[in-house]
């Protein structure tokens, strides 16, 4: 299933539908993968395993517990199908667990060879306890395009299932390569089947969106039909499953309460990936309100030896609230952090140069006064900082742009979608 980075970030939902986990901190605390190592951990949770065409690779410590709850299961089941195996059974079990899950990674690989196709930048594919999540950082700029990223995730574990149930047919019945083959065969077709489903938080919600936003021309409108959807099949599988359940002759026993305990965690997750998917959605329609102009201190020039105490007495008289460092020809060269400001005691001040304060500019700190939305966003998050000077598309100084600021501002709109 197909995520969304930290800006916004957790549209969509994880193989059976597990939200990524939001990141609403400011650009310069945003969340990063690194290194190359293979203990490595990642900020938000999970082990890096690898890369692939630069996509960094995650194993979520949930993993763990799913892959022994599937060992337990599968190995109890092998008990009565092959009880030949005796202990070495969960041995088998395991490997069908992390075969199961290395099928999932092809699904999300095929997630994210689509996005990069369509040069849309991803920022790291992670599986974790109910499947795995390809968290790519914007949206698809066409329905089309859309369509065929959804689209492809369930089309691969479809694929899947027909090679697995092809590989069967040269094996023998009732033998390990045969049980394994057949398990991930039936896995990798309800893994399919259940992300067809026409409903956001799944890949079918998502494509249910592309069809109704082809339709109206309004992605919202889309985003709000799929979100409805996955509402009413959340509670279709939290009414539907245990009602198979008892007609399927089980009259209430262990089975199926294990089948109401799994329909509703299923359908929690499934009504809040589709709620999530509203309110992000409405905020991304309130994110051209954030613009750098309407963010952005005034700020006044001061030249690097100006007494601390001179420049916040010229900054009080033309009512500004940053300061910015310039040479001799009223270029700017660095800016006054607030921080380093607040820390300087009053009566220190008339003694301590605003150089010793300032953090010099680089190529990155300089921000158009022209941005909004989440271009304003990507921008910040590519060179994090506290402080931006802010600068008219003629070069000239605007003012100073905080990431203190743009960060309540963000917060502001998140609480009003």
């Amino acid at each position: 299933m197909i995520g969304r980075g930290p800006w916004p970030e957790g549209d969509y939902v994880s193989e059976s539908g597990q939200p990524p986990t939001q990141d609403t901190r400011p650009p310069d605390q945003g969340q990063s993968g690194g290194g190359t190592g293979g203990q490595e951990r990642d900020p938000g949770g999970g082990i890096l395993m690898g890369r692939f065409f630069g996509v960094p690779i995650y194993v979520a410590p949930s993993w763990f517990l799913v892959a022994a709850l599937i060992t337990w299961v599968f190995g109890s089941q092998l008990d009565t199908v092959l009880p030949e195996l005796g202990g070495a059974r969960y041995l088998v079990s395991l490997f069908f667990a992390v075969a199961f899950y290395a099928s999932v990674l092809v699904h999300e690989l095929a997630h994210t060879v689509a996005a990069l196709r369509f040069q849309l930048p991803v920022r790291r594919i992670q599986l974790q306890f109910f499947g795995g999540v390809s968290e790519i950082e914007k949206d698809s700029e066409t329905p089309g395009r859309e369509f065929v990223l959804a689209f492809v995730g369930p089309l691969l574990s479809l694929v899947l299932s027909g090679v697995f149930f092809g590989a069967m047919q040269l094996v023998a019945r009732g033998t390990v390569p045969g049980v394994l083959l057949a398990g991930l065969m039936v896995s990798n077709l309800i893994v399919a089947i259940f992300n067809f489903l026409p409903g956001l938080p799944l890949d079918g919600g998502r494509m249910l969106r592309a069809v109704v936003w082809k339709a109206s021309g309004n992605p919202m409108t889309g985003t709000v039909a799929a979100a409805w959807v996955g509402r009413a099949l959340a509670v279709a599988l939290l009414i539907g499953l245990p009602l198979l359940s008892y007609a399927g002759g089980d009259g209430g026993g262990t089975t199926s309460l294990t089948d109401a305990l799994l329909a509703a965690v299923l359908a929690a997750i499934i009504w809040t990936g589709a709620g999530n998917a509203l309110r992000m959605a409405r905020l991304r329609e309130r994110l051209p309100s954030l613009r750098a102009r309407t963010l952005t201190r005034r700020a006044v020039p001061v030249a690097s030896d100006t007494p601390l105490a001179e420049a916040l007495r010229r900054a009080n008289e033309a009512g500004a609230r940053a300061l910015v460092v310039v040479d001799g020809r009223g270029a700017p060269t660095a800016l006054v952090r607030e921080s380093a400001i607040v820390s300087i005691p009053e009566h220190r001040r008339p003694w301590v140069a605003v150089s010793g304060l300032a953090q010099d500019l680089t190529p990155g700190m300089r921000v158009s006064a022209d941005l909004d939305g989440e271009e304003l966003l990507d921008t910040l998050r590519a060179t994090p900082c506290t402080e931006y000077l802010v600068v008219e598309p003629t070069g000239e100084i605007y003012g100073v742009l905080s990431t203190a600021d743009v960060e309540r501002a963000f917060l502001a709109a998140m609480a009003r979608s």
